[in-house]
C-alpha cells in the first residue's frame, strides 16, 4: 500500500539522495587530501568543499521540512544489486528497493549540479 504522496516522496527521495551525494564527495575529498591524486590540488579542494557546502544547506533545508511534515528515511536491507529504503509518513511505513546502478546515476546527476552551481570566482588564493 502507498502511504506517501508524490510531494512526500519528491522530498524525502531528494534528502536521501543528496545525502549520499555528500558522503561521496567527502570521501572523494579525503582520497585528494590523503594521497595527493593531482599535483595541484587546490582547485579540486575548493570545488569539493564548495559543492559539500551547497548541499549540506539545501539537506539543512529538506531535513526541517521532512520534520515539519513527519517524514523520515532509513536504510534498511541490501538484496544483491538492490538497496532497501524505508520511508516514514507519520507513524506508517513504506519500503522502497532501488537498484544500486540506479542510486549511483542519481547520485552522479546531483553532483553534475552542484559542480555546475558552484561559483568559485570568489574563492581563488591571491596570487603571489
Amino acid at each position: 500500500m502507498q502511504y506517501i504522496s508524490d510531494e512526500e516522496y519528491k522530498i524525502i527521495s531528494r534528502y536521501l539522495f543528496l545525502s549520499l551525494a555528500i558522503k561521496t564527495l567527502q570521501g572523494d575529498l579525503m582520497k585528494i587530501h590523503n594521497e595527493q591524486v593531482f599535483r595541484i590540488s587546490d582547485p579540486y579542494i575548493r570545488l569539493l568543499e564548495s559543492a559539500i557546502e551547497m548541499a549540506k544547506e539545501e539537506r539543512q533545508v529538506l531535513k526541517i521540512t521532512m520534520r515539519d511534515h513527519g517524514l523520515k528515511v532509513e536504510r534498511s536491507g541490501q538484496r544483491r544489486d538492490f538497496t532497501v529504503y524505508t520511508y516514514f509518513v507519520n507513524n506508517k511505513e513504506e519500503k522502497r528497493s532501488y537498484y544500486n546502478p540506479a542510486i549511483r546515476k542519481k547520485v552522479l546527476t546531483i553532483i553534475e549540479d552542484l559542480f555546475e552551481s558552484v561559483d568559485l570566482k570568489g574563492k581563488r588564493p591571491t596570487e603571489v
